[in-house]
């Protein structure tokens, strides 16, 4: 094993350092290693991949699609993307000639996107709790984020925003991520449109990360592109909704002044994605709109179990309205230092969850849930912390 020259032994990127590994993952991985865990710290759903997008994954290998695509990704997977975004959530026709570019997963897209059309030194506002991501990405570029804290009810209102932008009026963009990763909860028309109306006089940038729009239980998603196409990057992929988070395809489509950067950053960033994970996507869109119904009423039956199991160990939390996520409150009978609580939690009952603090200001004496699992686990979890609470309430 070659050790590093001394002279080397200081050389690295040092606005990266100062960012910590993804802490989801390191608590993930730190759970891991216990024994008989059940683990609800990941978004990854428990499903198999439909049979027919594993066969359109197959055909395309046998077809010998094994050679660089078009650096925005499949032509024809770029119309699917641009019909499904107009069918399902009436967004504008974007032209899959310069106005979408196929990206690996919804990550690079993020980096793709905030890469190509922010500057180190702006401003951008994040909501939160949130995905930590996020965050790391403006650090690396060197942003100045501005947070909103939306705790207790999780929902970014007219007036906490308006307040912020009075406050902060050189702001150049925001990151807006809904149904939210880590709370579930989502919004509804007349909130989205609330929003729009302020961003729209401010003339804001809107990065809208729509990757849960699929899984919204109670009502219809509305994207914001549907509001504010002019300014809006939106943002999703097929991770989420269909169960490929492996495949690693995501989007991005937006104003074609804009995504010309985007595409620039993506094409230096990944070159292309690969073309059987894109012949899959395409097969996802065209054909799969049932799988992703079917996988949203299991998560909706997955989460009444868990908010009905959470509510007898006496935990609250504000009603999931998207994804597969629950943020609940920590009762005070319990140690409510959110990071001590999960850790203890899981030494003590096997069960492994995410402490909220990690997801930014308002998370702290939070705990998220992701019921992402199979009933049967997810049954055997709400047991557990049960237990837990016995033991030390």
């Amino acid at each position: 094993m070659p050790e590093v020259n001394p002279a080397l032994a200081n050389r690295y990127n040092k606005e990266l350092a100062k960012i910590l590994p993804s802490p989801i993952r390191v608590i993930d991985q730190k759970f891991s290693a216990i024994d008989g865990i059940i683990k609800l710290t990941l978004g990854e759903p428990d499903f198999a991949v439909p049979d027919h997008i594993k066969a359109a994954t197959k055909a395309a290998i046998d077809a010998d699609d094994s050679h660089y695509a078009a650096p925005h990704g499949h032509l024809s997977l770029r119309e699917a993307i641009s019909d499904y975004l107009v069918e399902r959530f009436d967004a504008p026709r974007y032209n899959p000639n310069g106005e979408v570019v196929v990206t690996v997963g919804a990550s690079e897209a993020l980096f793709a996107t905030m890469n190509g059309l922010l500057n180190a030194g702006e401003k951008i506002i994040i909501p939160t709790p949130t995905f930590p991501m996020y965050e790391a990405i403006a650090d690396i570029i060197g942003l100045d984020v501005v947070g909103i804290n939306t705790a207790p009810d999780f929902v970014l209102t007219p007036e906490k925003l308006e307040a912020t932008l009075a406050e902060n009026p050189d702001t150049t963009a925001i990151l807006f991520n809904y149904p939210s990763n880590p709370t579930g909860v989502t919004y509804s028309a007349e909130q989205i449109e609330a929003i729009a109306a302020i961003l729209k006089a401010h003339n804001m940038l809107v990065f809208s990360d729509e990757i849960y729009a699929e899984l919204v239980y109670d009502g219809e998603h509305v994207s914001m592109a549907s509001l504010l196409p002019d300014q809006t990057i939106l943002i999703s992929g097929l991770s989420k909704s269909h169960a490929m988070t492996g495949y690693r395809i995501g989007y991005v489509a937006g104003p074609a002044a804009l995504m010309a950067h985007v595409g620039k950053m993506h094409q230096f960033l990944v070159t292309t994605a690969p073309g059987p994970m894109m012949a899959a996507a395409e097969e996802a869109l065209r054909n799969g709109r049932q799988d992703a119904i079917d996988m949203r009423d299991t998560y909706k039956q997955r989460r009444d179990l868990v908010m009905a199991g959470l509510a007898e160990a006496g935990f609250t939390a504000a009603q999931p309205g998207g994804a597969f996520y629950i943020f609940a409150k920590i009762p005070a009978t319990l140690n409510t230092n959110d990071m001590e609580f999960v850790i203890d939690l899981a030494e003590t009952v096997k069960l492994g969850i995410a402490p909220g603090s990690i997801f930014g200001a308002g998370g702290e004496g939070y705990v998220r849930l992701s019921y992402a699992a199979s009933t049967e686990d997810l049954t055997e979890a709400v047991n557990r912390l049960k237990q837990y609470v016995a033991l030390k309430g």
